[in-house]
């Protein structure tokens, strides 16, 4: 239950900072908040990530309901004692509905985070954006743990090997 209340969080957050952008800003609209490092710049995306598959709605409902489900079984199935997969797993159920939602009511992503990252003009992304990615980080970080604990479980404290 506390895994969906993370992503009940994250889909609030996400549609919340979404709604602010298209009932105040005009879209094309940036306001810096550090000059040549971060803006809020009013952005639609009907594609993917960077703007691919423009216009291909169908396929993201199809994939999205896909990776939902697939997350939703995760959560069920694998997250049971491992605290640190769970949350992981919980960014990234509430970034896939926050970004299906707006697909799903507006046809469109909203997006408005625009950054410079030594002065690379990143492609303007949003709250669910931010929520997959960090629950991607995440998740390869609870995957090098299990690794670390399996091998250190195979090999012993006096490095050892035992079968």
């Amino acid at each position: 239950m506390f895994y969906y209340l993370i992503a009940f969080f994250v889909i609030i957050l996400d549609q919340f900072t979404k709604w602010l952008i298209v009932k105040n800003m005009y879209l094309g609209e940036s306001i810096p908040i550090i000059d040549n490092i971060l803006y809020i710049t009013s952005h639609r995306n009907r594609g993917a990530a960077w703007g691919i598959l423009q216009g291909q709605m169908w396929l993201f409902y199809v994939i999205t309901i896909l990776v939902i489900a697939g997350i939703m079984y995760y959560l069920y199935k694998a997250a049971k004692g491992k605290w640190l997969l769970g949350v992981s797993l919980a960014f990234m159920l509430g970034g896939a509905i926050g970004n299906f939602l707006d697909r799903l009511i507006r046809k469109e992503v909203v997006d408005f985070i625009h950054t410079y990252i030594f002065s690379y003009n990143f492609p303007v992304f949003n709250i669910a954006d931010s929520a997959l990615v960090i629950g991607v980080i995440l998740l390869m970080i609870q995957m090098l743990r299990e690794e670390k604990e399996s091998k250190e479980k195979s090999y012993g404290e006096n490095g050892t090997h035992h079968s």
